[in-house]
């Protein structure tokens, strides 16, 4: 696994200023809530009504350099899926889209958590590259592929 760069290096909050999605006091009351409560900053934001799952998400792709793939009418390969148990996919909020050779793309609604993408690849022993979706769409996904029998 490989470290994370960021394309920039200024912070989440900042970059949404940048761009007019949220306001300084805005980005303020969730640090606020952050402190007391815990969480991620863009997750907190979404809970506020401050902004979209979809700005954050591109924000994170400016960020990072994260694609961004959203899961809308995507079809996901149900066979592959699989290889990444239920319960993980829940716990990490992620989903494998495919499986080429020993390449596994996951869409993640935090494709910073190196530790999903560790245990993933430990679990599947396949090497992940992490896709950025949002949080709504992943957990549509895992309610549509993993059926119940």
């Amino acid at each position: 696994m490989t470290s994370l760069k960021r394309v920039t290096t200024k912070q989440l909050g900042e970059l949404l200023i940048e761009r007019k999605v949220i306001t300084s006091e805005q980005l303020q009351k969730a640090l606020d809530y952050q402190k007391v409560n815990g969480g991620l900053i863009g997750e907190i934001l979404v809970q506020l009504g401050f902004s979209k799952e979809e700005d954050i998400v591109q924000v994170l792709t400016a960020q990072y350099g994260f694609p961004y793939l959203p899961l809308t009418n995507y079809d996901i390969d149900l066979e592959s899926i699989k290889l990444i148990p239920e319960p993980v996919a829940r716990q990490y909020c992620l989903i494998l889209i495919d499986k080429i050779g020993n390449n596994l793309t996951v869409a993640m609604s935090n494709p910073l958590n190196t530790k999903a993408i560790e245990d993933v690849e430990m679990l599947t022993k396949c090497v992940v590259q992490a896709f950025v979706s949002t949080t709504t769409d992943i957990r549509k996904a895992i309610k549509r592929c993993y059926v119940k029998k």
